[in-house]
């Protein structure tokens, strides 16, 4: 089978760390069709060289999702899909990303000298200011 062409969306100043980006938009892709079961993906240089970056970030990703089944990395072969990674694998991944935005936020606030009170508060009129938007958006 051909070489997939992985079409990756990068953002480098969303605080998200570039190999969690990866992880999470492989399965994403998988679980909307883009990629299936048996796709060749690039190899770890090659997709470096495309994202313009590090040749370890692209490692780390593909790492992670080997661990968790999603891909298999053959030697001398190259790297497939392997299958839809099970609901307990997309919830997990999905938990990651959570934790690493939450970890870049706090970090960030602090930084700024916001207090945990300040933060936590603000948190709170988000969730509430989002959650009072999408109830009006659905009647």
């Amino acid at each position: 089978m051909a070489e997939k062409k992985l079409t990756l969306h990068l953002d480098f100043h969303s605080g998200l760390p570039i190999y969690t980006q990866i992880v999470n938009q492989i399965p994403s892709q998988l679980a909307n069709g883009i990629l299936k079961p048996g796709d060749q993906l690039p190899t770890v240089r090659a997709l470096a060289q495309e994202l313009r970056v590090n040749f370890n970030t692209v490692a780390r990703a593909y790492r992670i999702l080997d661990e968790v089944r999603i891909i298999s990395t053959q030697q001398g072969r190259g790297t497939y899909i392997t299958e839809k990674p099970p609901p307990e694998v997309n919830e997990k991944l999905r938990h990651e990303s959570l934790e690493a935005l939450t970890l870049r936020f706090i970090a960030e606030a602090i930084r700024l000298g916001f207090s945990e009170r300040e933060v936590s508060q603000m948190v709170r009129d988000s969730l509430k200011s989002k959650k009072e938007t999408h109830a009006n958006q659905e009647e």
